[in-house]
């Protein structure tokens, strides 16, 4: 018979490892279904701003106890990621709009990238002509030119921070109708104004005012302006240390010359082959200076807001939408508030070509672009609130 000590050592022994089974078997099944003890016991976890970690891995057998520690993760909201609003933003009025909420998609990609440089883009770009696609445009220089547009600020129109107010933007158009308006200084208190192709300032900067953030433009219409308008004062493109250029892809020679641009170097082939960038954007740029539009938002402007007849004639090839049109079109997707300063409106007749014309000269139309449907779409986004138009 053995000694009482050793039995109750026995017993004691027997007793412990019972319970270490039934613990063992009761933590395995919490962790299949998912819980931890302190979860079963009472511990509720908020609903809001915690992030549940599971203590083992989706689908790890085994574990060890020294291991299992049940992890919150806080998520408070960063600065970057406090939600940007502003009260008075046009995609609040357009949301409310029974006619231009089905026409706007914010969504639509508005800038072109390195991101974009993917065989499905080119799969499906390839397949359209320019400017709404890169149909018959050497991969090459497509792809040369889109890897050095990999900055974030390639990404985006601004650089926002938060807390950030509303974004107010002016665009200026060429149009007589600014001649003696003297809006200067209201176009100057914008937050960012955009100007395009013959852009004078010098000597009406009380209509016009002098500030630029963005200039924008195709290879053509600013090689144009710079010989048409050389005469009335623009003798080279705006500059500053803050201005950005938006490249708008209507040819093979916009992706050659930004490209160029970026790189310092001549252009090295092509209709501008020995060009110097450095004429029109400055020694030795930044790339952070330069943006492209995205052949995306080419179409999806021409086709939801400037769909015009000229599509089914002969001209079909020549339209696309003007490049005052387009640069309105840019800002209305991406600035809260928008106000327009030389653009057509239903009394042009009474007004020059351009602001800096001396004698009065009639406004002519091409068949390039449809004038008239453009001023019917700024004239109506006008009347619904969506845009200030300047009108006299």
């Amino acid at each position: 018979m053995r000694p009482r000590w050793l039995r109750t050592v026995g017993i004691v022994i027997g007793a412990l490892t019972l319970c270490s089974l039934f613990y063992g078997h009761y933590y395995s099944s919490l962790l299949s279904a998912g819980r931890t003890p302190r979860e079963s016991v009472g511990y509720d976890l908020p609903s809001k701003g915690l992030e549940w970690i599971p203590a083992v891995p989706h689908g790890q057998k085994s574990f060890s106890l020294r291991n299992q520690e049940q992890t919150l993760r806080v998520q408070r909201p960063t600065k970057e990621q406090v939600p940007l609003t502003c009260p008075t933003s046009l995609q609040l009025r357009v949301k409310n709009d029974s006619y231009f909420k089905t026409l706007f998609n914010f969504e639509v990609p508005l800038l072109l990238w390195n991101s974009h440089l993917t065989e499905s883009n080119w799969q499906t770009l390839s397949k359209r002509p320019v400017p709404y696609g890169w149909k018959d445009l050497p991969r090459e220089d497509v792809a040369s030119t889109l890897k050095l547009l990999n900055d974030s600020l390639h990404r985006a129109m601004f650089e926002r921070q938060a807390p950030q107010k509303c974004i107010r933007c002016a665009v200026v158009g060429n149009g007589g109708i600014l001649n003696g308006s003297k809006m200067g200084k209201e176009i100057d208190g914008h937050d960012y104004v955009f100007r395009l192709n013959g852009a004078v300032i010098k000597g009406f900067e009380k209509d016009v005012g002098t500030k630029t953030s963005f200039y924008g433009f195709t290879v053509n219409t600013m090689k144009n302006s710079l010989i048409s308008y050389n005469e009335y004062g623009f003798t080279q493109t705006p500059k500053g240390e803050d201005l950005r250029y938006i490249f708008i892809p209507s040819d093979l020679r916009d992706y050659v010359m930004l490209r160029s641009g970026i790189l310092g170097v001549k252009v090295p082939s092509g209709y501008d082959k020995g060009d110097k960038p450095s004429k029109y954007f400055g020694p030795k740029p930044s790339s952070k200076k330069f943006k492209m539009l995205h052949p995306d938002f080419l179409i999806y402007t021409r086709d939801r807001f400037l769909k015009s007849d000229l599509l089914n004639t002969e001209y079909a090839n020549l339209y696309m939408p003007s490049t005052g049109g387009l640069m309105l079109l840019t800002a209305l997707h991406s600035c809260d508030q928008v106000s327009a300063y030389g653009f057509i409106t239903p009394d042009y007749n009474r007004y020059s070509d351009h602001y800096y014309e001396r004698q009065k000269v009639p406004l002519e139309f091409y068949a390039n672009h449809d004038m008239i449907m453009e001023m019917q779409l700024w004239g109506r986004l006008h009347d619904r609130g969506i845009i200030k138009l300047y009108k006299r």
